[in-house]
């Protein structure tokens, strides 16, 4: 399966108090958005990149240009509102949604989300994490929802099918993919994830030159 990659790179981050755009806040020298860029174009099941933006964003859509990439513009009305706006103006496919603030993702990670979706056999995936893996290393939540009596998070990588999103109204059957891969869940929404973003980034650093 190939997939779609749509970075949602449109919010404000007003939690974060950025002195410019979030997606380029700079964490270790790059761009946040830079580091989710690199993941996907690292793996082969992407087969095409768009960064969806919104009037908050527009040195955003610049830098998504300059790294060749697609640029949509959005309402800026969120996540879910924003996905969906850009599933059926696209007429898309499979696609795996990613916010623009997961600076620790990997290659390997969405390879593995991808592989799960495909076994899925559902039109929709949405990766959590549980609510003790942000306490342990101090992240902030956003939402909170119970599976099986745990807390889980979402980390902001959801797995759609676009040809369902264009013909069902209401919410798709989804699948819950939980993961404990700790850089996997950083999400950087106050300053203090960012804190932990960068030590993570650093630890991640070091351990690669001592090898």
């Amino acid at each position: 399966m190939y997939v779609t990659a749509l970075i949602m790179a449109g919010g404000r981050g007003l939690r974060l108090k950025p002195k410019g755009e979030k997606p380029l806040i700079k964490i270790c020298g790059e761009p946040m958005i830079k580091y989710v860029i690199d993941a996907l174009k690292g793996t082969s099941r992407i087969n095409r990149i768009i960064v969806a933006v919104s009037r908050y964003t527009p040195k955003t859509a610049v830098f998504a240009k300059e790294q060749g990439l697609a640029v949509l513009q959005t309402p800026g009305r969120g996540f879910c509102l924003d996905l969906r706006y850009a599933v059926i103006k696209l007429k898309l496919g499979a696609v795996l949604a990613i916010c623009a603030d997961l600076p620790l993702i990997t290659s390997e990670f969405i390879n593995k989300v991808i592989t799960s979706y495909e076994k899925c056999k559902k039109p929709a995936l949405t990766v959590a994490a549980p609510l003790e893996i942000y306490k342990k290393i101090g992240l902030s939540t956003d939402f909170i929802f119970n599976v099986n009596e745990r807390e889980l998070v979402p980390i902001g990588v959801n797995m759609i099918d676009g040809v369902k999103v264009r013909e069902t109204v209401g919410e798709l059957e989804e699948e819950i993919l939980v993961v404990e891969d700790i850089e996997a869940v950083v999400n950087v929404n106050t300053p203090e994830d960012m804190r932990v973003a960068e030590l993570m980034l650093q630890t991640r650093a070091f351990n690669n030159r001592s090898k």
